[in-house]
């Protein structure tokens, strides 16, 4: 496993109690803007913190894409308990996302990017499986000091995320809505 990677054995960690208090999954996910007729995927989904919020949002199906069988294992315990039944489990890493070309209107990916090492070919994939003027959401860590999350060499700025995101063509928006320790962006493709 890469040491980069969340470890399945911490995954406790993201239902966490701390975590719900830092970070709503609700409030999150509502940069999103899901709306019943979005097919979404959720890339890096874990054990589905966000994935179920989500898919309660959306008549159409979810896509919960993660490199870890065992955590999408978890999810699918998760959604079985809160009867959701529109997810759709992918084992795929976020670098060659296993999903066809122009099918989904949303994507949304938190605290997933910085554990790879090619981040613009994330962003390209991204782009690849969103329908034109789709929307991605991405949360990440930003690149400061900071008691929690990964090493300040892993984490990506928002301004080097913000740049990558407009080479491919997206328009971005940035908030800060994290108390300095990660940033939200709300990016729009425009490649058509």
């Amino acid at each position: 496993m890469s040491d980069k990677r969340f470890n399945p054995e911490n995954a406790h960690v993201l239902w966490s109690e701390k975590r719900q208090k830092l970070l709503p999954s609700e409030e999150a996910i509502e940069f999103l803007q899901v709306k019943e007729t979005d097919k979404v995927a959720d890339l890096g989904a874990g054990n589905g913190y966000f994935t179920l919020p989500i898919a309660q949002k959306t008549k159409q199906k979810v896509y919960a894409v993660d490199i870890e069988q065992k955590m999408l294992d978890q999810l699918k315990v998760h959604a079985d308990v809160n009867k959701v039944t529109n997810i759709h489990y992918v084992v795929s890493d976020i670098e060659t996302i296993t999903l066809d070309d122009n099918m989904i209107d949303k994507a949304f990916v938190a605290f997933a990017i910085h554990e790879v090492n090619n981040h613009e070919k994330v962003i390209k994939e991204i782009n690849r499986v969103l329908k034109n003027k789709g929307q991605i959401v991405i949360i990440e860590w930003e690149k400061n000091e900071f008691n929690m999350g990964p090493s300040i060499n892993e984490k990506i700025s928002s301004q080097q995320m913000s740049d990558i995101l407009k080479f491919y063509g997206f328009e971005i928006d940035v908030v800060h809505p994290l108390k300095s320790f990660g940033y939200v962006i709300r990016a729009t493709n425009t490649k058509f």
